[in-house]
């Protein structure tokens, strides 16, 4: 089996929590590509609405094994 990965960035959101966000972008991600194999935070922000926090939101770097034929 091929060992070479190649990795796509998407940003993940959830009105509940970081680690929500973090399983939208792995799950959303899953229904497109196949052999996830591993994801790394690289940013966390949010989105401010009145006084309190609205929006979690993670950008994700998300790795898969390349299919060889």
């Amino acid at each position: 089996m091929s060992r070479t990965f190649k990795i796509v960035t998407v940003v993940g959101t959830s009105s509940e929590s970081i680690e929500a966000a973090i399983q939208n972008a792995v799950k959303d991600a899953g229904g497109s590509l196949r052999n996830l194999g591993w994801f790394e935070v690289k940013e966390i922000r949010g989105r401010i609405e009145g006084n309190g926090v609205y929006e979690h939101q993670v950008k994700v770097d998300i790795g898969f094994k390349i299919e060889r034929e």
